[in-house]
């Protein structure tokens, strides 16, 4: 439901644009769709990587890894495994309550979520060619401190 109110505002908001003027979007569409073309190439080979590795990473794995008492380590392993598979959010959160009903810890799966959607050492090299490498690694960085920082509060309050 979400994703079509998402697509009504953004066809809203592009007959806005366009009434507005008719060459500016026309222009950002044409901009739009050529960037999409440059960045395709490298997005199949972005999901063909996911892919293998999601192959080999069953929930069963990475609940053993991430087990209430692996600790710190478990904890770090958590943000390693985060930090390289891309996972979408409507999966991340189904995934983190089967973690969790499979035996997995909360700093773990909160660790591992939050850098699943948060960081993107695979989308690095993407990040770094649109942001430039100095503001993409500092994202990428500030992302994990505060996954592991989340993951601490969540430690301390349950």
């Amino acid at each position: 439901m979400f994703t079509i109110i998402l697509y009504i505002i953004i066809a809203l908001t592009l007959l806005v644009s366009f009434f507005k003027s008719k060459e500016k979007t026309c222009q950002a569409l044409k901009y739009a769709f050529t960037s999409l073309i440059e960045l395709l190439p490298k997005l199949i080979g972005l999901f063909l990587i996911i892919t293998i590795l999601l192959s080999y990473l069953n929930t069963e794995f990475v609940s053993k890894i991430l087990g209430e008492n692996s600790g710190v380590l478990g904890v770090f392993i958590a943000c390693l495994l985060g930090s390289i598979v891309i996972i979408p959010t409507m999966i991340a959160y189904p995934m983190a309550a089967e973690l969790l009903k499979m035996g997995a810890g909360y700093a773990q799966v909160t660790v591992f979520i939050t850098t699943i959607t948060m960081v993107g050492l695979l989308t690095l090299p993407m990040e770094i060619e649109f942001f430039r490498k100095n503001i993409a690694i500092k994202r990428n960085v500030l992302a994990i401190f505060f996954a592991i920082l989340s993951s601490a509060v969540v430690t301390i309050i349950m």
